[in-house]
């Protein structure tokens, strides 16, 4: 004889996702901080200069609320599982670098020279229009595995930007390097700084297809797996272009940047450290060999390796027809005056820097007046947004989205790097501008892309995987055990 007894009933229904905390609410509390803290600033820059708060104080603080509320809501809609961090970080960067241009155009020495114009207004446009640009990426950009589609033509595109500065009557040669173009009525744009982006989504595209090919070693040598003679094409390709960006338009920064980027894309693919050692040979022979003919690098190199006697030179009447400056020495002066904890926003003299005190030297300017201490923040800071970028390329659950976000994070934290160093006398000075603090319309507008990137790639890895669907037959289990 047999019983049969019914086990509890299961009831089961569908859920879109498990549940996760979407962690908007923190990165609205952290944004309040990234306003505020610019805010104070002004405040105190104004106090410094003028003994009084700032006119504009209520102004700014609204102006910078509203964009960083904009692009919260953008990303609270669009991105809702995005990293916390990575917005309030760059509305920060963004907002103190808005408060030292607007500190150095108050420089009665800075108004003296021919053509000045104040660039803190212009470049809180730009501001506006990179987080409009930001929105506009979370909007239509639902998938970012969308872009592994536009592999070669994301090549073709970053060449016809790196092309631009060359051709006749757009191209613009300011101080040796042709790295930009005119627009009417918008100044000059460094197309470069779109060019990495568009060629990081080239390189992750490729690199996806390509990485066994790359990874498979032929021999050993001195602990190293050296690639195949096939498999070094790719390099030499990147390596070359790099060498003609380094040739045609003498900007060194542009060229360690993009070969620089690739060369981690390609270890971070491979996981070969032989890419890493032949990336650092590769770029070493190239920039020697193109300083040895081309002036321009070697002023640089020159003002590099002997700062003060480059000072010297600009102050005497030279008849070797180039163009000496003392921007170097007064740079390095300006971070020794600084000190531990600098000499407070808005008391130090970096406008002594004249040119490009507001751009290529804005660094100078932070470490002068906020000291070791505030550039150690800084750097921090950047550092941070780089450490968000390559835990989203962890987390990411397809190849091409590591890549990317690998990509995208290297090259914020070459150009880093690049500019600092150049500016504290690491490396040789460079064309490019510090991410969101310097003065320029086409680094804000392309950062403020590159994150927008960043925070869609960590979006869709972290947002929650989607509950099983349910089998309508199996509403009743029943277990049947013998007597």
């Amino acid at each position: 004889m047999s019983s049969t007894t019914n086990s509890p009933t299961h009831h089961t229904s569908t859920i879109g996702a498990i549940g996760a905390p979407s962690r908007r609410n923190t990165e609205l509390a952290l944004l309040v901080f990234a306003v505020a803290i610019p805010v104070f600033a002004y405040a105190n820059v104004g106090l410094a200069i003028n003994n009084q708060v700032p006119a504009g104080l209520l102004a700014y603080g609204l102006g910078l609320g509203l964009l960083a509320g904009v692009a919260h809501l953008a990303v609270r809609k669009f991105a809702p599982y995005a990293d916390p961090l990575l917005l309030p970080l760059a509305t920060l960067l963004n907002g103190l670098g808005l408060v030292v241009i607007w500190r150095l155009d108050q420089s009665k020495l800075l108004q003296s020279l021919k053509g000045f114009s104040p660039a803190a207004p212009r470049q809180l446009l730009y501001t506006a229009l990179g987080i409009a640009l930001f929105a506009v990426v979370l909007i239509f950009l639902k998938d970012h595995r969308v872009l592994q589609r536009y592999t070669y033509i994301s090549m073709a595109g970053a060449l016809v930007l790196l092309l631009l500065p060359l051709v006749p009557g757009l191209g613009a040669d300011i101080y040796g390097a042709k790295i930009w173009i005119r627009i009417p009525g918008l100044g000059s744009l460094q197309p470069g700084e779109f060019a990495k982006i568009i060629l990081a989504v080239f390189f992750a595209g490729y690199l996806m297809v390509k990485r066994d090919a790359l990874a498979l070693a032929s021999r050993r040598f001195m602990g190293l797996y050296l690639p195949r003679g096939r498999d070094l094409g790719p390099i030499l390709v990147v390596w070359a272009m790099s060498i003609l960006i380094l040739v045609f338009e003498t900007d060194l920064g542009t060229s360690l940047l993009f070969f620089g980027m690739f060369v981690v894309m390609l270890y971070v693919a491979t996981e070969r450290t032989s890419w890493i050692v032949f990336g650092l040979l590769m770029s070493a022979v190239g920039a020697v060999g193109v300083a040895s003919f081309e002036s321009h690098i070697q002023t640089r190199v020159q003002a590099w390796l002997n700062p003060m006697r480059e000072y010297e030179l600009s102050r005497q009447v030279t008849h070797d027809g180039i163009l000496h400056s003392d921007q170097l020495q007064q740079s390095l002066w300006a971070f020794g005056s600084g000190g531990t904890l600098g000499t407070g926003l808005g008391q130090g003299h970096s406008d002594l820097i004249r040119f490009a005190a507001n751009s290529d030297f804005i660094f100078a300017t932070f470490g002068e007046e906020l000291g070791l201490a505030g550039i150690m923040a800084i750097l921090l800071i950047y550092g941070l947004i780089v450490e968000r970028g390559v835990r989203t390329a962890l987390a990411a659950r397809d190849p091409f989205g590591k890549l990317l976000a690998v990509g995208l994070s290297g090259a914020f934290a070459l150009q880093v790097f690049v500019v600092a160093g150049g500016v504290m006398g690491l490396i040789p000075l460079t064309g490019m501008t510090m991410p969101f603090l310097a003065s320029g319309g086409s680094s804000v507008l392309a950062n403020w892309a590159l994150i927008g990137i960043l925070i869609r790639i960590s979006d869709t890895a972290r947002r929650p995987a989607p509950a099983p669907a349910t089998n309508p037959d199996a509403e009743m289990t029943q277990v049947v055990r013998p007597s």
